[in-house]
């Protein structure tokens, strides 16, 4: 038990602490909760930052979640471990209830096909069109993802049979270790084929199209989340190999211009893709995308 001297110095000690943390509340100029309601109001920010868990594990419903609810996380959780692959019949949704969508089973069900339903990309002007998986991993490029992540994703595009999607931060070696198709997106920056000005460089281009793990080439307009805007990666994020692989200066900010510079209208548009596909040999499907 601790004597009453300690007991009071650690009281002054503690006094002394709130005194002084009241004092800086009082004079910052950046929170007015805190200028107003010194120390009690880190109690605010602190609630804050538990509200997301607060919210996940007490409030919220299995099938609130977005994108993905609980129900469908748990089901990737328990497929990625090898089990619970498949769930009982039934659900927790008011099936009943006005503007709820489902389907329904029929009476004479197809026979399921002896290989996964593909779809064909590539028109009469590609000779080697590419018979795409339904599921595919979509566009997330090396440098928001780690060299780790892209091998993972690339290796699971291998077992699976389905293709990856680079994203437009530019052709890693990391996503050709697995040997996993590859559709090679190409954004507003022409990370991985532009030249030291930002242009498209068509030799670059040639020479990345030509590997045979690359089955389509997709031109992305612009950038989906941010559109108009364009997107940013922060020159300490712009490590010597993502330097490397984008063909920018590293340490610098990385830029995706909001538009392209190479074409400024749908007819330029359409005969930059004829344009891509004779560079590439007019053997891969080329496509446009936002």
């Amino acid at each position: 038990m601790p004597t009453r001297p300690t007991l009071f110095s650690a009281l002054g000690a503690a006094g002394a602490a709130l005194g002084g943390l009241a004092a800086y509340d009082l004079l910052q100029r950046r929170h007015s909760v805190l200028r107003n309601y010194p120390v009690i109001g880190h109690l605010r920010y602190l609630l804050e930052g538990l509200r997301p868990e607060l919210q996940q594990y007490f409030i919220e419903r299995n099938w609130d979640g977005r994108p993905y609810d609980r129900d469908i996380r748990s089901i990737i959780y328990q497929r990625a471990k090898g089990i619970h692959g498949e769930q009982a019949f039934g659900t927790e949704r008011d099936v009943n209830r006005p503007g709820y969508e489902y389907l329904v089973h029929t009476i004479t069900p197809v026979p399921e096909p002896a290989e996964p339903p593909r779809v064909r990309i590539g028109g009469p002007d590609c000779t080697r069109p590419y018979e795409m998986s339904l599921l595919n991993v979509s566009a997330m490029s090396f440098g928001a993802l780690s060299a780790n992540a892209v091998r993972a994703l690339n290796k699971g595009a291998a077992l699976g049979g389905f293709a990856q999607d680079t994203g437009e931060g530019g052709l890693s070696p990391y996503h050709e270790e697995h040997g996993g198709d590859l559709v090679w997106e190409i954004g507003t920056g022409y990370f991985g084929t532009r030249t030291p000005e930002g242009d498209f460089d068509p030799e670059e281009f040639t020479a990345v199209a030509a590997k045979d793990q690359v089955k389509c080439v997709s031109l992305k307009l612009s950038q989906g989340a941010k559109p108009g805007i364009g997107g940013v990666l922060p020159g300490p994020k712009v490590s010597a190999e993502i330097a490397r692989i984008r063909q920018v200066p590293q340490g610098q900010k990385c830029v995706s211009p909001s538009a392209h510079r190479v074409f400024a209208t749908p007819t330029e548009l359409v005969e930059f893709i004829a344009r891509m596909r004779e560079l590439a040999g007019g053997n891969r499907p080329g496509s446009s995308c936002a």
